[in-house]
């Protein structure tokens, strides 16, 4: 039986402990203010020469953030700012494309077994065609090497050729880790079960199928998989009040979609969508913006802000923030504030856009803040909130 892990209490245990200090003066000498509906925003630059990074993790006790570049990098930022040296240990990436080393997440027992996870572009497929992979190790004391690092989870059949791979990886309340695959830019194949292109799968920390999964048993059916008919992933994350996993991903042109995953169900790509194909025809396997069978977005952007990292706001340092959500937008370069009614998205507010920059990845530090991550060739930290 898999334990629920109590969040709220590591979270506020590590803000207590002052995990990023506030006043460190080569931060506040370059901070930038610029306006929000709830107040003056402060944006702290922490760190850049980051090669298009995209994703975060934090570390307990202080000893920084794991961020990974896509070309193929693992990397230490310090509470100071400073960049460490490449983890050695990180597995050999696919790094065409869309492809490389992307989302990483910690294990949720990560005190006691030090385990890192990380999704990647895997090769190996026909015709130099790759597939998202998973796989963890095993982060030593010093903070240098993975130990021990082996794939658990391979998407199959190998399809992209350098698209839409998705891969965020997200643990529920009970343990069990979902990864967002991404259709490999292969439309139909995001209806088919037998291939895991355009699905959400559940499995366990080692990589063995939930004998409760929705398709668990059924004849030509990947056992792994928990939801389907998505399109390219970019953004999950935990509900925080309710425990539900929610997941936006890029639309084709237009019709990006933000969503509520529940189990066995089927979000509609490439059956139903809001956009049309980049060629401004429309998609050929649409029945339009609904079909029979299929879950409606969540909520939709009729035209797209290039949706990336998805992250829920339920610290106590802002309370203006409390129960919202924020999306990076890659394509619009800002970040994106939703408030909700309930589950019901009832406002929207755009942030950032002074950066001018993609907005890869964003993150609720334990300290209460945002971290966010701009995807660019000497791609940058922030520290975001409200003086």
């Amino acid at each position: 039986m898999l334990r629920p892990f109590p969040l709220k209490p590591l979270l506020a245990a590590l803000c207590a402990s002052a995990w990023f200090s506030v006043a460190a003066p080569v931060w506040a000498a370059s901070s930038q203010e610029m306006n929000s509906e709830q107040g003056t925003l402060e944006v702290t630059p922490i760190a850049d020469g980051l090669q298009h990074p995209w994703a975060l993790a934090f570390l307990p006790d202080r000893k920084g953030m794991l961020v990974t570049e896509r070309p193929g990098n693992l990397r230490v930022v310090s509470t100071d700012g400073k960049l460490s040296a490449p983890i050695d240990g990180v597995p050999k990436v696919w790094a065409k494309g869309q492809g490389g080393l992307l989302d990483v997440a910690l294990s949720p027992d990560f005190s006691e077994d030090r385990t890192v996870y990380l999704s990647f572009a895997e090769g190996g497929g026909e015709g130099d065609k790759a597939g998202t992979a998973v796989g963890r190790g095993q982060l030593s004391e010093d903070l240098k090497s993975l130990k021990n690092f082996k794939v658990i989870f391979r998407q199959e059949p190998k399809l992209s050729v350098g698209n839409h791979f998705g891969s965020r990886l997200v643990f529920d309340r009970n343990g069990y880790l979902f990864i967002t695959l991404g259709e490999n830019n292969d439309r139909p194949t995001a209806q088919d079960l037998d291939k895991l292109q355009g699905k959400i799968v559940r499995i366990y920390p080692d990589g063995k199928v939930p004998d409760d999964n929705p398709f668990v048993g059924q004849s030509g059916v990947r056992p792994e998989i928990w939801a389907y008919g998505v399109r390219n992933p970019q953004g999950a994350a935990l509900n925080p009040w309710n425990g539900t996993l929610w997941e936006n991903e890029h639309g084709p042109q237009g019709g990006d979609e933000l969503n509520i995953i529940e189990r066995g169900k089927n979000y509609g790509w490439p059956l139903a969508t809001n956009g049309i194909n980049y060629s401004g025809q429309p998609i050929p396997e649409a029945k339009g913006k609904t079909a029979e069978g299929t879950v409606s977005p969540h909520h939709v952007w009729e035209k797209s802000p290039g949706l990336s990292g998805l992250a829920f706001y339920d610290a106590d340092r802002f309370p203006a923030w409390q129960h919202n959500a924020f999306i990076g937008a890659l394509v619009s370069q800002e970040l994106i504030r939703l408030q909700f009614d309930g589950d019901k998205v009832i406002h929207e507010e755009r942030l950032l856009g002074e950066l001018s920059k993609r907005i890869r990845d964003v993150r609720q530090g334990p300290d209460g803040y945002l971290y966010v991550l701009t995807d660019e060739e000497n791609g940058g930290l922030y520290k975001i909130g409200l003086k």
